[in-house]
């Protein structure tokens, strides 16, 4: 599942309060009367068809038996949170091989009935189902046999049979559920009148009781029925083998999917949809039909996600060798979903956000996420779905790995250094923060209360980048026979974490016990290196030091010393080129080495560069080979040589930014200090020099524009002591910076938007690249506070053909008190109202504004037509807006986190996932200057 919507916000969740939906457990049928209750349809295959039998048993059902059989025996209990630990994991007694579903869509509620074929593992033991207290529990029969009230008790957690077989056998439950009243998008649920589910983590107890857990894993059939004209399609996981008409203008389908799954990646849609088509051949020569759902009015919206698809199938085939293994594949886009998309076996679900796009309706970077998102959910069926996870503690070993590949095919389709730097960005931005705080975990934690909060940065961010760790120190080779290795044991099984580490040593025969500690720690590793160059040796060495913070639970002398790949490349001092790395501590380098990989995996550790002919600058962790704090003793001249040479252009803009950081950490003192303000004239030309970089015809404006950022609020609060961060005071010195360089750099700003101002749209790199270069230049240009900027800026608004330069002019715009702000805005409005996505950018642009009072703007918001509090979509860009305008939500009075808390308050009562994210953003107050 990739949570997209989290990745734009820093910290996650915590533990959510009461649940949210209680229905009566009373029977709707009157006392004795006879009930039709579908019991047992068994479907099987034969050449691609069904036989299916349509026989259903009439049940006497009393209200008082029903009624005693929903009887939750501590429902008046007070819900305390219960702390779930890994070490007291045990496999389930009870394996469920094959699973048979049945749903009787209707509009005022639900029946599902569930048919399984249980083994029996160990004998004599209890079987818990999970089960949420808002379903109606109407039967539950073994081997065809009502189950006595005597021999189950149901809790707010779910429900215990006891005297089961000691053999195999069948077990049937039926419950009765209200998808229509489903706020918390788990489980079933409707979106736009359609159904739609979301199961992972526990939302398949929302739909029966079940043993929910990743390690229970059973081949699905499903059948659902519901009325023809109001859901035409029907769709769930696997190869349709039936389908037909029903009595009473109804119709059914059956979808049977012959690959073991657990519960978390069921998936069931039906609903009035259009669809886009096309197909893929894999490299054994099979067709795969891919198509795309959505509602009638977006389908034009959806060709960009189709195109990312094909990409992603073929990607996967020539990097990993891993080829589809259905006939079809599903994607059905939605308007109301919690995360931002979600892998389920052959039928992903999508945010809608993630699938529509035109030039029209969405930015370049909207693109980019769309393709990137659609990569990671189809990569899920090899990292995800045929191999899971074995319990909650391990998401790690799916999510991680998964974000490591979506990253990596991105990279493949764009510029590889952008893409890195964008994702060092966000780690920075969001994982490290929260390393460093309350919520501070590993990436496979040891214990838990509500698993829906570790879909964290952690789990997913630094997870990928302890999977990036691997093939730096394995080479793209060695990563590769691991991942063999993996998939040849593990394939269809529920594994952990230890299995893929084990994979990657023993395919690649070399010790990485010292690697473990990645998954068990906290915190960010941080790292100190000096270095040195003695001429009369040709030697240059490396003195590095690692120490691991403490963090909740963690102190840090219990913190060990982590293995680490360190990639570092020497540049002649005279030429700037890279030289050869011949040897490094004794050990000979293969031959034409410009970059070495260094193991660093203790406190302490010297690497010594051999025949070093002349002193050179070292270019250390290139392409961020490892997920640390590194202080150097590099020099500003140091700096500014690699930012104009280095080879590796993670490193070329890294030392751009450690040049900012270093001079707006001073100027932060300055203001705290009442200093009058200087601008180092140094970073003022090293910034011109990028920009003129522009014109060369080989110039990669992209970078250039990624190479002329400046390191955000947030950002530098992190390089801050704990309790001394006032947030209007780094705001005034970030935006002394930005306003010097702007007015010093002002005629080259206005010309090189001038230079990269296309005519007419382009959806190609170059072109992508241009607009970048062009939109950075404007935000700039908006610190300039003069009447002229702001009319150009809104001319520029009013002539753009595409959604990314309306979005870029209106951002220039949005932190200026101006009338031309007043009209872009409104003139925004009148244009999109009627497109609930686009109308997710103004109010996240408004939410996120630095003008004065912004707080009562917000507010204001809040009652607005375009917002909907029950839409997450709408909730993550207005108050995810406004929490990511430090000013405002940190002010000094506290109104702004009052307003926080209010909205959280209200958000519980309707979705306690988006409620719990919401509160992450108060999780960093510690670091805040108390008023």
């Amino acid at each position: 599942m990739r949570a997209a919507a989290f990745r734009a916000l820093s910290s996650r969740r915590t533990p959510p309060g009461r649940s949210l939906l209680l229905l009566s457990s009373r029977s709707s049928s009157s006392p004795g009367k006879k009930v039709s209750i579908p019991v047992r349809r068994r479907f099987e295959a034969s050449s691609g068809r069904s036989k299916r039998s349509t026989t259903t048993t009439t049940t006497t059902t009393t209200r008082a038996t029903t009624t005693t059989m929903n009887a939750i025996v501590d429902a008046d209990a007070k819900e305390t949170p219960k702390t779930i630990y890994l070490k007291d994991y045990q496999t389930p007694a009870y394996a469920f091989e094959k699973v048979s579903l049945s749903f009787q869509l209707n509009e005022e509620e639900t029946t599902v009935e569930s048919t399984i074929d249980v083994r029996v593992e160990r004998k004599g033991e209890t079987l818990f189902l999970h089960g949420d207290k808002s379903m109606r529990l109407d039967a539950v029969r073994v081997n065809g046999a009502q189950v006595s009230d005597s021999r189950l008790k149901r809790t707010n957690a779910g429900l215990f049979v006891d005297g089961l077989p000691n053999e195999d056998f069948t077990l049937d439950i039926v419950t009765t559920i209200k998808p229509q009243e489903n706020t918390a998008l788990e489980g079933l649920y409707k979106s736009s009148g359609n159904y739609c589910t979301q199961c992972e983590a526990e939302g398949f107890r929302r739909i029966t009781f079940y043993q929910d857990r990743p390690d229970v894993m059973s081949k699905f059939t499903t059948r659902m029925e519901a009325a023809k004209d109001k859901y035409p399609v029907l769709l769930s996981n696997g190869n349709l083998i039936d389908s037909g008409e029903g009595e009473g203008g109804r119709h059914f389908a059956v979808w049977e999917d012959p690959w073991r799954k657990p519960s978390y990646l069921f998936a069931l849609v039906a609903g009035n949809l259009a669809k886009i088509e096309d197909s893929f051949t894999t490299m054994s020569g099979k067709k795969v039909d891919l198509r795309i759902y959505t509602e009638p009015h977006n389908i034009d919206k959806a060709d960009h996600a189709m195109v990312s698809l094909i990409k992603s199938m073929k990607w996967d085939e020539d990097t990993f060798g891993l080829e589809y293994d259905l006939e079809l594949f599903n994607i059905v886009a939605v308007d109301d979903f919690n995360m931002g998309a979600m892998e389920n076996k052959s039928l992903n679900v999508f945010n809608s956000r993630l699938v529509f796009a035109t030039p029209k309706t969405a930015t370049d970077s909207d693109y980019a996420a769309i393709e990137g998102v659609v990569g990671h959910e189809y990569f899920h069926n090899w990292t995800g779905n045929r191999v899971t996870c074995r319990d909650w503690f391990q998401l790690s070993l799916k999510e991680g790995l998964t974000v490591y590949r979506d990253q990596e095919f991105s990279s493949d389709m764009n510029s590889r250094g952008v893409k890195r730097i964008g994702d060092v960005s966000k780690l920075r931005a969001a994982q490290f923060p929260q390393d460093s705080g309350p919520m501070a975990h590993p990436i496979r934690p040891e214990e838990y209360i509500k698993m829906d909060n570790f879909y964290t940065v952690t789990v997913y961010e630094k997870g990928a980048e302890v999977v990036r760790m691997y093939e730096s120190l394995l080479g793209k080779d060695g990563f590769r026979k691991g991942m063999d290795l993996y998939f040849e044991r593990h394939d269809g099984c529920a594994v952990t974490t230890d299995d893929f580490f084990n994979a990657m040593a023993d395919a690649n025969n070399t010790d990485l016990s010292a690697f473990k500690p990645w998954y068990q720690q906290a915190g960010t590793p941080i790292v100190d290196v000096k270095t040195s160059y003695d001429a009369s040796k040709k030697t240059f060495t490396l003195k590095a030091t690692q120490m691991v913070p403490a963090t909740p639970g963690q102190d840090a002398s219990q913190k060990k010393a982590v293995l680490m790949p360190i990639r570092v490349g020497l540049l002649n001092k005279s030429t700037g080129k890279d030289i050869e790395i011949i040897s490094v501590n004794g050990v000979a380098q293969d031959k034409g080495t410009t970059t070495a990989v260094l193991r660093f995996d203790q406190k302490e550790q010297t690497f010594t560069f051999e025949n070093v002919e002349q002193d050179v600058v070292p270019s250390i962790l290139r392409n961020f080979s490892s997920p640390i704090k590194m202080t150097t003793d590099l020099e500003e001249s140091d700096l500014l040589f690699l930012m104009a040479n280095d080879s590796d252009p993670f490193n070329r803009w890294e030392a751009g930014q450690t040049l900012f950081r270093s001079l707006l950490v001073k100027l932060i003192a300055d203001e705290t200090n009442g200093k009058a303000l200087e601008m180092n004239t140094k970073i003022t030309d090293a910034v011109r020099k990028t920009i003129e970089g522009s014109n060369a015809a080989d110039a990669d404006k992209a970078f250039i524009a990624r190479a002329m950022m400046v390191p955000s609020e947030s950002e530098l609060v992190e390089m801050l002591e704990p309790g001394t961060v006032d947030p209007d005071v780094v705001k005034a010195a970030r935006d002394f910076v930005m306003k010097s360089l702007a007015a010093d750099l002002r005629s080259l700003l206005e010309e090189t938007v001038k230079m990269n101002s296309a005519t007419a749209y382009k959806n190609e790199p170059a072109d992508r690249a241009m607009r970048s270069l062009k939109n950075m230049c404007m935000g700039y240009l908006s610190y300039v506070n003069e009447p002229e900027v702001a009319k150009d800026a809104l001319e520029r608004y009013q002539n753009a053909d595409n959604m990314t330069d309306k979005i870029a002019t209106l951002s220039a715009l949005s932190n200026k008190v101006c009338a031309e702000r007043d009209t872009a805005f409104d003139a925004f409005y009148q244009e999109w109202q009627n497109d609930p996505l686009v109308m997710c950018k103004w109010l996240s642009l408004q939410a996120s504004s630095g003008i004065p009072n912004n707080l009562d703007n917000v507010k204001a918001l809040l009652k607005h037509p375009a917002f909907d509090i029950k839409v997450p979509n709408k909730v993550y860009s207005l108050i995810g807006g406004f929490m990511s305008n430090p000013t405002t939500f940190h002010q000094k009075d506290g109104q702004g986190y009052e307003f926080l808390a209010d909205v959280i308050l209200q958000l519980n009562e309707i979705n306690q996932q988006v409620a719990a994210r919401m509160a992450g953003g108060v999780t960093r107050w510690g670091k805040k200057k108390p008023s």
